[in-house]
């Protein structure tokens, strides 16, 4: 589990906003500065996705702003039911943001994510609670549907979730699923949200599975 955010958070002292510099020392609005400020931190969180040229490690801020980019992209793919691009993209905007206590769990680590859920619950009641009590409840709600992946919006969000980082993979020559030494039943589980949110995806990522195991990049 990579978390140089959690790391950094320890050395991080927290920035103060000066009341007496906020227009009419609105309480409202000086949490949201705080609370765009905290954000910021997540720059510093770095996933096991490395980048296509393979210099570096992609971090969680990159990760959001792309799977946000795809969503616009490939939203007529997303099947019949129909989605909110609008309220899809807010949620992968906000679906890491516990990552900044939570650090990124590695997907194929069963032993990391086996309290993910918890870390991540606790970190979005601590980040969230930044906010005005309205926008707490607003982007909790967002966040909570993404994590029950039940509507059609958040079924959506999370196939591009998982098709960007598995086209990092697969153009990275599998270099981190080398490394990990990710077998294909894996990845075919790992994929299931496509199959689910964007089902007219789904043969283009069976294609890419099996001519991943075909050159290597992939255990059979």
């Amino acid at each position: 589990m990579l978390n140089r955010a959690a790391e950094n958070g320890q050395r991080q002292a927290k920035i103060q906003v000066e009341p007496g510099l906020i227009p009419g020392n609105s309480e409202r609005f000086k949490r949201q500065v705080e609370f765009l400020l905290e954000i910021d931190r997540l720059k510093q969180t770095l996933r096991q996705t490395i980048l296509l040229d393979r210099s570096r490690h992609e971090n969680s801020v990159e990760h959001s702003w792309h799977i946000a980019l795809a969503a616009m992209i490939f939203e007529e793919y997303a099947g019949t039911d129909g989605v909110d691009l609008g309220r899809v993209i807010r949620m992968l905007l906000l679906h890491d943001l516990v990552e900044i206590d939570a650090g990124d769990t590695y997907c194929y680590d069963e032993q990391a994510g086996a309290d993910q859920h918890e870390r991540e619950r606790r970190a979005a009641e601590r980040i969230f609670g930044l906010l005005p009590a309205d926008q707490v409840q607003a982007f909790r709600r967002l966040w909570d549907e993404f994590e029950d992946a039940e509507s059609p919006h958040a079924r959506y969000a999370h196939a591009m979730d998982r098709f960007q980082a598995f086209l990092h993979n697969y153009f990275t020559q599998g270099e981190m699923w080398r490394k990990h030494g990710i077998r294909r039943h894996q990845v075919v589980r790992r994929m299931h949200p496509v199959e689910r949110g964007a089902p007219l995806l789904w043969d283009y990522v069976a294609a890419l599975i099996d001519d991943a195991v075909r050159k290597g990049y992939l255990s059979p």
